[in-house]
């Protein structure tokens, strides 16, 4: 590890006192110390070496080119060769990946106006504790002024007695507490006896009179004073450029944190909107709550008292009926036949007009209360509420279908069905939300089975459909709520496709062809005179208008593929001649 110049930072001996409070610019953002050999991150923010050299690498790089070699003295070489950073390191204050130079933090630049702050710094409190950059021991207390120099009592006796430092300028450490700048001249890393004077226009970097002579002989160069100027003014612009940059930033931060602000209060409006709408909507909801409930109730004592009312009937007729049989049976038992005759007419007028007693041997009541929370229940307060308390009950017995393909359908041909779910006055449910359940078996197949889709119409209807692949006989099982419905199980008969005509449907091959002789028609008929088709079908002749492949009559009808000409009676077919 190459170590920095000592020459190059002051040497501090004490601690600075916790009470003095340091400038952001003469502490390590990350040991919070005085900076100690500070260098400078390519994002501008300068830290000490021995913090930077504790932080992990964020990532190595990739290498470019082919490598013919696998041994590691070819990596090695192409590993030093390589012209970008090979390591990268995260900025502790900015989060900033930034690359670092191939020698590694050792070459970051060093921020020398961090060590002038920091000696300033040390100077202004109390002890200044400054070390003495000749002896390195003893604690600083002159300045050599020509030198730029800290020098003990011992160092600064014998500088003024030497002679060529004797002439020099060395003031009072104390006298140098006033100072905005202490200037230190800045040793040239590779010639350390030799101070940075020069600049290397090609390089661009600052140089010694010994690196003129060496890496950068023939390099144009020139004195640090003379061209400060141009670079100065460069930096200048950029400088001018950035700062508008930071105006033009700044106004954006400014214009975003106004966008922010108008979101933060108009969400504050929102959300008091939001408050008060939930406030309303659960108001409402709660209301329609207790309605529900009060309702609910009031259903529960209306069939209470209807089966109680039935029940008082049917324990009054049973208990007459009871009286009737055991006083009649006490009669037949032990009356003789005179008494069993004088009373026979009173115990049949009762006993007869007991039978004719109408009751129902059904509860009066029935337990088919629901809740539907998708029903509309109408507005409270102006908000839309849902859900109805639902006294219907679906009776599978009541339940019809209807449909064309009820009982017959096409192979490959999409058909359906309709299931109409009835309470059990047979009244229409007219609302949806039933188990129904709907099985389609091949009745000589039993692993053959069609697989139905259900639609809830919302209605108490139920549209079922199916495509049937099998020819044969089906059985359709239709149940609600695991019973069967009305008509279920019923037989499905598939048949093949729907077969259409090929023909066309004529009065005879004579006007459907123009007159071609040759002309003939399915269902056998000729004509005279050399005729091959039928002319029977015109008015007044037997025979009526059919189609020519098959000699069917009916227009709308199916092609049964074939001609029938052979089951019709050729009497009819023949026609006279004209």
């Amino acid at each position: 590890m190459v170590m920095s110049d000592p020459q190059q930072q002051p040497k501090i001996m004490a601690k600075v006192p916790s009470e003095v409070r340091a400038p952001p610019r003469t502490r390590c953002p990350l040991c919070t110390e005085l900076f100690l050999a500070p260098k400078i991150l390519p994002c501008l923010h300068t830290f000490c070496l021995p913090c930077l050299e504790q932080l992990e690498p964020f990532s190595v790089l990739g290498f470019q080119g082919d490598c013919s070699s696998d041994s590691s003295s070819d990596r090695s070489c192409l590993l030093r060769d390589l012209p970008q950073p090979l390591l990268s390191i995260l900025c502790p204050v900015c989060d900033t990946e930034v690359d670092l130079p191939p020698g590694g933090i050792q070459e970051l630049t060093t921020d020398y106006l961090a060590l002038n702050e920091v000696l300033l710094e040390t100077l202004q409190a109390q002890g200044h504790g400054v070390v003495c950059d000749l002896c390195v021991d003893g604690e600083a207390a002159k300045r050599c002024h020509t030198c730029k120099a800290n020098l003990c009592h011992f160092c600064s006796q014998a500088h003024r007695r030497q002679r060529k430092t004797a002439s020099h300028a060395v003031v009072d450490m104390e006298d140098l507490k006033g100072y905005n700048r202490i200037g230190k001249p800045i040793l040239c890393l590779s010639h350390p006896s030799e101070e940075l004077k020069l600049f290397c226009e090609r390089c661009d970097r600052p140089v010694c009179r010994d690196c003129v002579v060496d890496k950068h002989r023939q390099h144009p160069y020139d004195f640090t004073s003379n061209v400060i100027h141009k670079h100065g003014d460069s930096m200048r612009e950029l400088l001018k450029s950035t700062q508008q940059q930071v105006g033009a930033l700044e106004e954006a931060l400014h214009q975003v944190e106004g966008v922010g602000s108008t979101i933060r209060s108009h969400v504050e409006a929102v959300a008091a909107e939001i408050h008060a709408f939930a406030d309303g909507y659960i108001q409402a909801i709660e209301e329609h709550r207790d309605r529900l409930l009060k309702q609910l109730d009031d259903l529960k004592v209306q069939k209470e008292n209807l089966l109680h009312l039935q029940k008082a009937q049917l324990e009054q007729l049973l208990l007459d009926m009871r009286t009737g049989v055991e006083f009649t049976e006490h009669l037949l038992t032990n009356g003789s036949d005179l008494e069993i005759l004088i009373t026979k007419r009173v115990v049949a007028s009762r006993l007869k007009r007991l039978i004719r007693v109408d009751y129902s041997v059904h509860p009066g009541g029935d337990d088919g209360i629901q809740f539907s929370p998708q029903e509309k229940a109408g507005q409270y307060h102006g908000y839309e509420v849902f859900g109805a308390v639902l006294n219907k009950a679906v009776d599978p017995a009541k339940c019809i279908l209807q449909g064309e393909d009820l009982h017959h359908a096409r192979q490959n041909q999409s058909a359906s069905f309709t299931l109409l779910c009835n309470d059990a006055l047979g009244e229409q449910m007219g609302r949806g939300g039933e188990f129904v359940k709907v099985t389609l078996v091949h009745k000589d197949k039993k692993d053959c089975a069609i697989k139905p889709a259900i639609c809830d119409n919302g209605d108490g209807t139920y549209h079922v459909s199916y495509t049937p692949e099998v020819l044969g006989t089906y059985i359709v099982c239709v149940s609600v709520k695991g019973q069967h419905v009305q008509g279920s199980p019923f037989t499905l008969t598939v048949k093949n496709k729907f077969r259409k005509h090929q023909g066309v449907f004529h009065c005879c091959t004579f006007c459907s062809s123009g007159g071609q002789k040759a002309a003939r028609c399915a269902c056998g008929g000729t004509m005279p005179g050399g005729f091959q088709g039928c002319g029977h079908g015109h008015k007044g002749h037997p025979g009526s208008p059919h189609w020519s492949c098959c000699g069917r009559f009916v227009k709308h009808s199916e092609c049964p593929g074939g001609p029938l000409g052979k089951t019709l009676q050729r009497s009819l077919l023949r026609t006279v001649a004209l």
